[in-house]
C-alpha cells in the first residue's frame, strides 16, 4: 500500500510536466509565467511538510498519509471550476492544494521507507520503493501527452476538457485510496536500528551529514524540475520538425529511462556504494547539462534523456544519506529534507527567465551549477 502512493506522487509531478506547455499554449503564459507551476507545486511542500512531521509526532505515519490524500483529492477537483474560470491563477491554486497533499505523502512515506529496516540497507531501500515513483513519472508525460493537447472531448453531446477530466478521474482514484487506508491496520515504527519517532530538542545543524544534505536536495530538486520542465520547449527548439505530442514523448522516454535508473541502480547497491555512484552520477549529469548548453541538432536532446537515468538515484540516496542513524531526529530531518523540494518552485522561473532573455540552451547551465553542488556534498560530506 505504501509503495502504491510513490507511484501516485510520480504520476502527478509527470503530469505537471506536460502542463507547463500546455498552458503555454492554451492560456498564453509565457516561459517565466509557466514557471509559477512550479512555484506554487513545490512551494507547498516546503509549507506543509514540518506540520505534516508535528501531525505524525502525535497521531502516527498513517495520520500523514491520509491528511496527504484527502487534500491530493481536494486539489485535483479544483481542476472543475478552475477550468470554467479559465484563468492560470485558478489553476495554479488548485496545484498547490494537490501538492500540499502529495507533501504530506511525500513526507511520510519516505521516512517509513527508510526506517523501516536496518541503517546501513536504508539507501537501497528507499530507491526500491522510489523506483514505483519512476513508473508513475513515466506514465504521467505519456497519458498527458496523449490527452492534453487533443481537442476536447464529446460525452453524451457534451464537451469535456481534457485536462479536467483527467484530474477528476485522478480525484476519485485517490479517494477510493484514502478510504482503504482508513481501514487498512499501517503498523507504525517503534524505536528501532537508531530510528524512533520521538522528538528531540539537540540540533540537527551541527551534522555535517544532514546540513549538507539539506543543501544537496535543494540543489538537486533545483535540477530534476527545472530540467523537466522545459524539456518539451528544449526538444522543440533543438529536435528539427518535432510536434508538441512528439516532444511529450521524448519526455515519457526520458520518464522511462529514469524509472529504469531506478531498478538498475538499485541493483548495483549490491556491489558499489552509494556515495560512489552519487559522485559518478552526477559529474556525468555535469556533462550532459553542458551538452545541452552547446544545443547541438538532436545529440543534445538525446544526452537530455540520458540525463534522467543519471538522476534516478540522487533524491533517495541524499535522503536516505541525510536521515541515516539520527535516532530520535530521524522525522525531523526527514520533514527538513521534504522542505527542501521548495528548489523545485525556483528554478523553473530563473531558467524560464534566462530563455526569455537569451536562449533555452543557456538557461542548462542552472543545473550544471546544481551538480557542482552535488558532487561537492558527496565528496565532503559523506563518509
Amino acid at each position: 500500500m505504501i509503495t502504491s502512493l510513490f507511484f501516485l506522487w510520480g504520476f502527478s509531478h509527470g503530469l505537471l510536466d506536460v502542463l507547463n506547455k500546455h498552458f503555454q499554449d492554451s492560456l498564453n503564459v509565457s516561459k517565466a509565467g509557466s514557471g509559477f507551476l512550479q512555484m506554487a507545486y513545490y512551494g507547498a511542500y516546503f509549507i506543509v511538510a514540518m506540520p505534516t512531521g508535528t501531525l505524525m509526532t502525535r497521531m502516527g505515519y498513517k495520520s500523514g498519509v491520509i491528511a496527504g490524500l484527502f487534500l491530493f483529492a481536494v486539489g485535483a477537483l479544483l481542476f472543475v471550476p478552475a477550468t470554467s474560470a479559465g484563468t492560470f491563477s485558478f489553476f495554479v491554486f488548485a496545484l498547490f492544494i494537490l501538492a500540499c497533499g502529495l507533501g504530506c505523502l511525500e513526507t511520510a512515506a519516505n521516512l517509513y521507507a527508510a526506517a523501516l529496516g536496518a541503517a546501513e540497507d536504508s539507501e537501497r531501500r528507499l530507491n526500491f520503493a522510489q523506483s514505483f515513483n519512476g513508473l508513475g513519472v513515466f506514465m504521467g508525460p505519456v497519458i498527458g501527452g496523449s490527452l492534453f493537447f487533443s481537442p476536447d472531448m464529446n460525452i453524451a453531446g457534451n464537451r469535456v476538457d481534457p485536462v479536467m477530466s483527467t484530474y477528476v478521474a485522478l480525484s476519485l482514484l485517490v479517494l477510493l485510496l484514502m478510504i482503504a487506508f482508513i481501514f487498512i491496520r499501517l503498523p507504525d515504527i517503534q524505536e528501532k536500528s537508531g530510528y524512533s519517532l520521538s522528538s528531540s530538542s539537540v540540533s540537527l545543524w551541527k551534522k555535517t551529514q544532514f546540513t549538507g544534505a539539506v543543501v544537496a536536495q535543494f540543489f538537486y530538486m533545483a535540477a530534476h524540475v527545472g530540467i523537466a520542465s522545459f524539456f518539451i520547449n528544449y526538444a522543440l527548439d533543438h529536435w528539427s520538425g518535432s510536434s508538441v505530442q512528439l516532444a511529450s514523448y521524448l519526455l515519457s522516454a526520458a520518464m522511462l529511462t529514469f524509472m529504469i535508473g531506478r531498478f538498475v541502480s538499485t541493483w548495483l547497491m549490491k556491489y558499489f556504494r552509494p556515495r560512489s555512484m552519487l559522485i559518478a552520477y552526477a559529474m556525468i549529469n555535469l556533462g550532459l547539462c553542458l551538452l545541452a548548453v552547446c544545443a547541438i541538432e538532436k545529440v543534445s536532446v538525446i544526452g537530455l534523456v540520458a540525463i534522467f537515468f543519471f538522476l534516478s538515484i540522487m533524491y533517495p540516496c541524499i535522503f536516505a544519506m541525510g536521515v541515516k542513524n539520527l535516532g530520535s531526529q530521524t522525522r525531523r530531518a526527514g520533514s527538513w529534507l521534504v522542505m527542501t523540494l521548495v528548489g523545485g518552485a525556483i528554478s523553473p522561473y530563473i531558467m524560464g527567465w534566462v530563455a526569455d532573455s537569451s536562449s533555452m540552451a543557456l538557461a542548462f547551465l542552472i543545473p550544471a551549477f546544481s551538480f557542482c553542488v552535488i558532487i561537492f556534498y558527496a565528496l565532503k560530506c559523506v563518509k
